[in-house]
């Protein structure tokens, strides 16, 4: 397990992917609760190692992100859109798409992961079919949201991820550059027994 991660497939493992898409608090940055300060916006370890070696490669990356605090009233439409700036900021440029939920888990809309409607609008954006795309996530409505939309899910764990979620997660890795390395099919990883 060179990069950290077993694999459950199935899926080609020599196709490059035509987009990847972060799950934004916890998977891209430090999950600080409904946060609309950008000085508090912290890169997750690895970050933009991840997503320059995804850049190098041509491929198109973006963040489908619930964020609930909008229509909790905790946050603005601008608070969110200033977080993501900073993230752009941190990264060294701003990424190809930013998709972010508004609605709360009790609105019932079919973009809040994990439904599969940030996932396919995403994929729209970029022109990319969602079974070419590889969305990377913290918990299984990241995983949900992909099955959901027909696009490949790695699960990157952290202490909030539940056993049960890692469980049923299709691929997962130990980090998000180890998750980056393995959606590019290097090294080699371990396949999980069907």
């Amino acid at each position: 397990m060179g990069d950290g991660c077993v694999a459950g497939g199935p899926y080609d493992e020599d196709a490059v992917p035509g987009a990847v898409l972060f799950d934004r608090d916890d998977t891209l940055i430090v999950d600080v609760p409904y946060n609309g300060d950008p000085g508090r916006v912290r890169l997750m370890p690895g970050a933009r190692e991840a997503v320059r070696l995804l850049r190098a490669r041509g491929i198109p990356v973006g963040v489908v992100s619930n964020q609930s605090g909008i229509g909790r009233g905790l946050l603005t439409e601008a608070d969110v859109l200033e977080v993501n700036a900073r993230v752009d900021a941190l990264l060294g440029r701003p990424l190809d798409v930013w998709v972010h939920c508004p609605h709360t888990p009790q609105d019932g809309c079919g973009c809040r992961k994990p439904a599969p409607g940030l996932v396919l609008e995403a994929a729209r954006r970029l022109g990319v079919p969602p079974d070419r795309c590889v969305v990377i996530g913290d918990i299984g409505a990241d995983m949900g949201a992909a099955r959901a939309a027909g696009a490949r899910g790695v699960l990157v764990p952290t202490t909030r991820t539940l056993p049960a979620e890692v469980a049923s997660a299709p691929d997962v890795c130990r980090d998000l550059l180890g998750a980056v390395r393995h959606v590019l099919g290097r090294p080699s990883t371990v396949r999980r027994p069907v």
